[in-house]
């Protein structure tokens, strides 16, 4: 079947903020995908600011996850916090604030016009207007004991259920490894997310919700740790494979950084020409309005389907005034060719 190249505009944790969006508007992008975090406080003007940024970004496809700020798409944990608040707020204002109950789900039902599709957690097919199939896998779910929107306790695990076929998974979270580190040099990435994503090897998986872990890494994945046996009374048993980690199931020297952040901002121990190659770097990202990369069969580094996956995290506000706005991606890679009717309603 034949192999047909697909460009991908991700973004991610806007939060209801505006960007400058002309260079990514002239990427030309086959699908944009936003992967949460789209309001800060859930305010219903939030969702109307993001949804208006997505119309200015031209696409046939625009896919969108929740994140842990979006409280009102999850409305049982919002009817809980409202609850919990010690000084009930008046529903006049709540309503003013946050919309009625369900109406932010009602803006995006109200935008599918606009090929704007808000994904619950799960596994979803597209047929492309280039004429690929696109397989997605999407979820919400991190991992906290904040009360946020979409959280489940670290002690506790959630079952990421990747199809197999998966092309494209869509998370509002990092895996655990992965363009995860935080300001405190902490990574707070998923352990189980990284395991189902280890044993799907989808083409991307495309993330945000930890700012300060933007960055790109192609990853090459090391065959299946072989089942050791252990002697017990007498006779071999077999123990089972070991549950995939970032230390046992990634081959590094296979693997390529694409980019990370500490490419463009500065450091305390940069030299003068070293300040010069990421002010210029920086620049250019700002010119292009994105940051791009591309994994088709002619280009430097090709994706190989099965034993590599490109991870971008897309998070765009950025943690300081060095640098408010982190680029958006572009991602190239080829998708099969697509065949029958449109699935997923389009």
């Amino acid at each position: 079947m034949a192999a047909i190249k697909t460009r991908f505009l991700i973004i991610s944790d806007t939060h209801g903020q505006l960007f400058d969006t002309k260079g990514a508007q002239q990427a030309n992008a086959d699908v944009v995908i936003h992967c949460g975090d789209l309001t800060d406080e859930s305010k219903i003007d939030e969702f109307r600011t993001t949804l208006d940024l997505l119309r200015q970004l031209p696409a046939p496809l625009k896919l969108v996850v929740p994140g842990n700020h979006d409280l009102t798409l999850d409305e049982p944990t919002f009817r809980q916090r409202l609850a919990e608040v010690t000084q009930p707020i008046e529903p006049e204002l709540v309503v003013k604030s946050f919309g009625e109950l369900g109406e932010p789900r009602r803006l995006f039902e109200q935008a599918r016009d606009a090929g704007i599709l808000l994904l619950d957690e799960g596994n979803h097919v597209f047929n492309l207007g280039n004429g690929a199939v696109l397989r997605v896998y999407a979820s919400p779910a991190t991992q906290s004991r904040g009360g946020w929107a979409f959280q489940y306790p670290p002690d506790e695990k959630h079952d990421f259920a990747i199809a197999d076929d998966t092309h494209v998974a869509i998370t509002h979270g990092p895996p655990l490894g992965i363009t995860d580190y935080t300001d405190s040099n902490q990574r707070a990435g998923c352990p189980q997310l990284f395991g189902a994503v280890a044993r799907a090897k989808p083409m991307l998986h495309c993330f945000g919700h930890i700012h300060e872990g933007w960055g790109g890494k192609l990853v090459a994945w090391r065959d299946p740790l072989p089942s050791s046996s252990i002697n017990v009374g007498g006779e071999n048993k077999q123990q089972p494979q070991q549950e995939p980690s970032h230390f046992t199931h990634i081959n590094n020297e296979q693997s390529v950084v694409v980019e990370k952040l500490s490419n463009l901002k500065m450091g305390r121990f940069d030299d003068a020409e070293t300040v010069k190659s990421k002010v210029e770097r920086a620049q250019d990202y700002v010119r292009k309005g994105y940051c791009s990369t591309s994994h088709c069969s002619n280009d430097a580094h090709p994706l190989v389907p099965g034993s590599q996956t490109l991870f971008i995290n897309a998070a765009i506000t950025g943690r300081d005034d060095e640098l408010p706005i982190q680029p958006p991606w572009v991602v190239d890679i080829e998708l099969p060719q697509a065949a029958g009717p449109k699935p997923d309603g389009q």
